[in-house]
């Protein structure tokens, strides 16, 4: 007996001590796991930014694509006249926030302005009389002139990759301008008068394109000198665009456009009137939310990621047009836009490569740093 209860208090003392361990170990609160922060997924920002520069690219196109609408400065005023309903009305709702018009800011600002006029209004008779694959292509030699107008201006320099790019971005816009005049003389017939007629309008697209990447370019460079003058905010720079416009693109349209009844009736003709109307007033709201998703674009990546996707956009707005408005499908057409496709990544790059250098060598980037709001612009009537 006394060794049974020996073996009984051993045991018992055992588990007593086993469980004073285990309270301890279980008594101590766990530590505290570091906490992870989840970041914003990608994907969202960047299919809705893409998704909004096509659908304004293309109802711009839509309305361009009527033969008898040449109310140009009229539609762009349209457009600025929503636009600043639009964003004056978030702003009453509390949702965005801009500075109020001042009339000392306005005159500093109205050069710029009017270079923006001068850019979306070539740009609609470019898109006018080219196809959206070649307007696209085209479109990247803004950034050639931008590039050497930056080394004039601001003592910027030229990395071998970018100059890489640049030779892929002319061969492309070559390639492109000689399949559409092969496909025009293919399908006419090389001495008809239709083939000529054409050519003639292809000639035409391609003057246009060459002075809206110009103007681009011109008003790019300048607003990157004045910017700092009013240190203008995303929204601020869309209000103040939008307003100084208006009246000198009313204006221009009373003036320079033809507003007689019967112009009228074959610009706006009775089967199409509603939807032109709707694709204008669509094209003014969706330059406010191509400035949300571009800046959303910006804070949920990094800004080389989001360059990444101004140069992958192209490829999908170039199909766009195939889809929607039957540009030739040709070997020609297909090479100049993979080769666009390619010389923007390329380019995206080479800025990303000498944005790692700029502290340690010097190096400035090739390309002007743009708000979203001028991206918007850019991407509406301008990409």
């Amino acid at each position: 007996m006394d060794r049974e209860e020996e073996k009984k208090r051993f045991l018992e003392g055992n588990e007593m001590e086993l469980g004073e361990k285990q309270g301890e170990t279980f008594a101590k609160p766990p530590s505290p796991r570091p906490q992870i922060s989840r970041k914003e997924s990608p994907l969202p920002p960047v299919v809705s930014y893409c998704a909004s520069s096509i659908m304004m690219t293309v109802a711009n196109k839509y309305i361009l694509s009527f033969p008898e609408f040449n109310l140009n400065f009229f539609l762009l005023a349209v457009q600025a006249i929503v636009c600043v309903v639009a964003i004056s009305a978030c702003k009453t709702a509390g949702l965005i926030t801009y500075r109020d018009f001042r009339m000392d800011e306005a005159k500093k600002w109205f050069p710029i302005s009017l270079l923006l006029i001068g850019m979306i209004y070539t740009s609609t008779w470019a898109l006018r009389y080219l196809s959206i694959p070649v307007y696209t292509i085209f479109k990247n030699l803004t950034i050639i002139l931008i590039a050497y107008g930056e080394v004039l201006w601001f003592g910027g320099s030229v990395s071998s990759m970018a100059l890489f790019s640049f030779g892929l971005m002319v061969l492309s816009s070559l390639v492109a301008a000689w399949a559409d005049i092969r496909h025009a003389l293919d399908s006419h017939g090389s001495a008809t008068g239709a083939a000529a007629a054409q050519i003639s309008t292809l000639n035409a697209g391609y003057v246009w394109m060459m002075l809206n990447c110009f103007s681009t370019a011109s008003y790019l460079l300048y607003m990157r000198k004045r910017i700092k003058l009013t240190n203008f905010k995303d929204f601020d720079t869309m209000y103040y665009n939008n307003v100084l416009t208006i009246p000198v693109l009313l204006i221009a349209s009373f003036l320079a456009e033809d507003w007689s009844a019967a112009n009228l009736a074959k610009a706006f003709p009775p089967e199409s009137r509603n939807s032109i109307f709707a694709a204008m007033i669509f094209t003014g709201a969706a330059s406010i939310f191509i400035s949300y998703t571009s800046a959303w674009c910006v804070r949920a990546t990094s800004s080389t990621t989001y360059s990444m996707v101004g140069a992958l956009n192209k490829l999908p707005i170039a199909v766009s047009g195939l889809v929607f408005f039957n540009a030739p499908v040709t070997i020609p057409s297909v090479s100049a836009i993979f080769l666009g496709f390619v010389s923007g990544i390329v380019y995206t790059v080479s800025k990303a490569q000498d944005k790692m250098k700029a502290p340690k060598a010097g190096i400035l980037p090739t390309s002007v740093p743009m708000s979203a709001s001028s991206q918007s612009n850019r991407d509406g009537l301008r990409n």
